[in-house]
């Protein structure tokens, strides 16, 4: 990637990350959070987005989408203008809590295709793959707690049908605070996770360069955020509550669970 272009691509990269910011302090905080700030932020991003794209295809003679990491670059910036105008046009504000993480995500990952320095140190290293485990740990302490409040759900909304209690089930907490235990541990694992992908994904790309993309297991890793930031996205902006929002969780655990064991491996990286 022209050396320009990547420049640009990394400022917007950081731009984005107020994005990110905004929607991890809503989902943590219930708050607006610094929506004015993020959305400034967000719109000079794309603008020097656009503008790494634009240097990019100048420097190859054509549009840039040759591989995995030029299409992650265009594909974001064609998400941050969608999501541009549809909060322009119809003042769709809580999109972005799901928006923001995802544009930030495909930008770090198209940041990525030219190869970094090494590690100053093997202290440095180390620190930084605990850090990322111990984050995404975190969010799988968090979704097993949904998926526990989830089931808890299901079976407290059965017995009210059913206008009859069973056993240990009698004394079940009411539908509408398990719910709230629901959304509220969904947010902190979804943060968490999603700062545990960033980590990772940072740590693989000073590890081995543009290789670790084609890591089966980073794949995994990926789709799993991905299913995530979908229940996210449907529980923000459809309002998916109850019997839904339970059975999608109790499916990104599944997901999540497969992802773990296929990066048990990491234990022997640590120990290096």
């Amino acid at each position: 990637m022209h050396e320009m272009g990547v420049l640009w691509l990394r400022v917007a990269t950081v731009l984005y990350g107020v994005g990110l910011i905004h929607a991890i302090a809503v989902l943590l905080r219930r708050k607006s959070g610094f929506l004015k700030y993020a959305l400034f932020a967000f719109l000079v991003g794309a603008v020097l987005h656009l503008v790494a794209i634009v240097e990019l295809a100048m420097a190859v003679g054509h549009l840039p989408v040759d591989n995995f990491f030029e299409s992650a670059t265009v594909c974001a910036f064609l998400i941050a203008v969608l999501f541009l105008y549809v909060y322009w046009r119809y003042d769709f504000a809580s999109l972005s809590i799901c928006i923001f993480p995802l544009v930030f995500v495909l930008t770090q990952i198209g940041a990525m295709e030219t190869p970094m320095l090494s590690w100053p140190s093997s202290g440095v290293r180390n620190a930084w793959l605990l850090l990322h485990v111990m984050m995404v740990l975190l969010g799988y302490a968090a979704l097993l707690l949904t998926a526990v409040a989830s089931i808890f759900y299901l079976v407290q909304e059965r017995q009210l049908k059913q206008k009859k209690s069973v056993g240990v089930f009698k004394r079940l907490p009411p539908l509408g605070t398990l719910d709230n235990l629901i959304t509220n541990s969904m947010s902190f694992g979804f943060v968490f996770i999603t700062l545990g992908v960033v980590a990772g994904s940072a740590w693989a790309f000073i590890e081995s360069g543009t290789a670790w993309i084609s890591d089966p297991r980073v794949a995994l890793a990926f789709v799993t955020w991905g299913f995530y930031l979908v229940m996210v996205f449907l529980r923000a902006t459809a309002g998916w509550r109850g019997r839904k929002a339970a059975f999608m969780a109790l499916a990104v655990l599944c997901c999540s669970a497969f992802t773990w064991a296929a990066h048990v491996g990491l234990r022997s990286l640590l120990t290096k």
